[in-house]
């Protein structure tokens, strides 16, 4: 494949799956700025290894791996500081009646530990296996099936305890 199709297919799969790549990115991380440079970060590794990942059908997991060890490494530096936001993205046209249960639901995940929420995004979100999140997360099938039960708890009494309106 030559480079300019390498590019052309590059800037394609971007354009189709961006949206859905950022919903996970915040999903992952629960700020939306952070969501972006998470995206971008993510979305520059995939370019790097484009040549090598194009065509094979796993650039979606591929770039979720990148989005979960990146987000462990933004972790792990000593300047990071959390930043709580109020703010919901902008929703497309004939959604705004899913803008309250959306808004419940990200918040109810944002209040789980760090690594439930990510098995319940990878899990339950993005509906992978239990072998395939513990892959990507990096740790074992029963360490994800205890963290998946929990956060799936903690968010049923989240959401229970929400007023309906």
């Amino acid at each position: 494949m030559r480079r300019a199709e390498r590019e052309a297919a590059f800037t394609d799969y971007v354009a189709a799956r961006q949206v859905h790549l950022r919903r996970i990115a915040y999903a992952i991380c629960g700020d939306w700025h952070r969501a972006d440079d998470l995206l971008q970060i993510s979305l520059t590794k995939l370019y790097v290894a484009w040549p090598r990942v194009c065509g094979k059908g796993t650039e979606d997991a591929y770039v979720r791996q990148i989005m979960v060890r990146a987000n462990i490494d933004e972790h792990r530096r000593p300047w990071r500081r959390e930043h709580v936001t109020d703010e919901v993205p902008e929703l497309e046209a004939g959604a705004d009646h899913q803008l309250e249960e959306r808004s419940a639901l990200f918040d109810a995940l944002q209040e789980l530990p760090e690594m439930q929420r990510k098995v319940v995004v990878l899990r339950h979100w993005l509906q992978l296996s239990v072998a395939d999140s513990a892959k990507e997360l990096g740790i074992s099938e029963g360490t994800v099936k205890s963290h998946s039960s929990r956060g799936l708890a903690a968010l049923e009494r989240a959401l229970s305890s929400t007023p309906q309106g």
